[in-house]
């Protein structure tokens, strides 16, 4: 797969989720230009949106920052996890596209952990496809 990727710093955590993603054969992009985590996030998000990417990972100290700005690029569903129930779960449920994590409070083998979950191909629930369909609806509420 090919995965967007961003981070506002770098450091072992952020260090071992590239290094896994690598080894695990997906194509990694770095499509932001600025160190800013806004622009950092909105740029991985406009590159899935845009279909230059199949999903994104984001990261910055909480994870948040950068899961806000995905967020404003309509067609994502960027998701905070921080544990790999969570990570199954945003797939699952949210069919997020978007991996947003902690760079600073995850261990680096609890972030691989977690990228690996979201990766895995864990498809959404189809009881869920009403609610899904309707997070794509309330792009128009942006203006």
């Amino acid at each position: 797969m090919r995965i967007a990727f961003s981070a506002d710093d770098r450091n072992a955590t952020t260090d071992a989720v590239q290094a896994f993603l690598a080894e695990a054969g997906h194509e990694v992009i770095h499509p932001a230009t600025s160190e800013l985590w806004p622009e950092l996030g909105a740029a991985v998000g406009k590159a899935v949106a845009d279909g230059d990417a199949d999903f994104g990972v984001v990261m910055c100290w909480t994870g948040t920052g950068t899961a806000i700005a995905a967020n404003k690029v309509p067609g994502v569903r960027a998701a905070l996890a921080w544990d790999t129930w969570i990570a199954a779960g945003a797939r699952k449920w949210n069919d997020a596209n978007v991996l947003a994590m902690s760079l600073k409070r995850l261990a680096p083998d609890v972030a691989v952990e977690i990228t690996e979950v979201f990766l895995s191909g864990i498809a959404p629930d189809a009881d869920e496809s009403a609610n899904i369909a309707r997070l794509g609806e309330m792009d128009e509420f942006r203006r």
